[in-house]
């Protein structure tokens, strides 16, 4: 065994600081661009068969709301509340597979950073989170 504890971080000449952030830069290139195509994307929450379908973009933002013509059962007060209840549900719906499409898109991304012992990264002590709460 040698007895240079560098050695096992990257051989004789020690720890390849350059390739290190290199590798890091690419990282990050990976996941601004992975954010990107999740900000652009739109995902749609459907309730009721379909009564209800609203559509957000991968940054939470609604977009747009349909409602079917079935939907519409009467309009007084408790019907409305009822309709109001299918888009908030919709919403959620929507919400949920923002969520799932995050994972999906920056998970694997996410799961390749090694930790950096605490160093504060993107929403960490006196950041604030993007739009999707990283």
């Amino acid at each position: 065994m040698s007895q240079n504890p560098f050695d096992a971080l990257g051989g004789a000449g020690g720890l390849d600081l350059g390739a290190l952030l290199q590798q890091a830069q690419q990282m990050q290139d990976q996941l601004q661009s992975a954010q990107q195509s999740l900000a652009e994307a739109t995902v749609d929450g459907t309730v009721a068969g379909g009564a209800v379908t609203v559509t957000v973009t991968g940054a939470g933002e609604l977009t747009a709301v349909t409602i079917s013509p079935d939907a519409l059962e009467g309009t007084d007060a408790e019907a409305l509340a009822d309709l109001g209840d299918l888009v908030v549900a919709a919403f959620r719906d929507a919400r949920a597979k923002v969520d799932e499409l995050a994972e999906q898109m920056l998970g694997p991304l996410a799961g390749g950073l090694p930790d950096m012992g605490g160093l504060p990264g993107p929403g960490g002590p006196g950041q604030s989170p993007g739009p999707l709460g990283f």
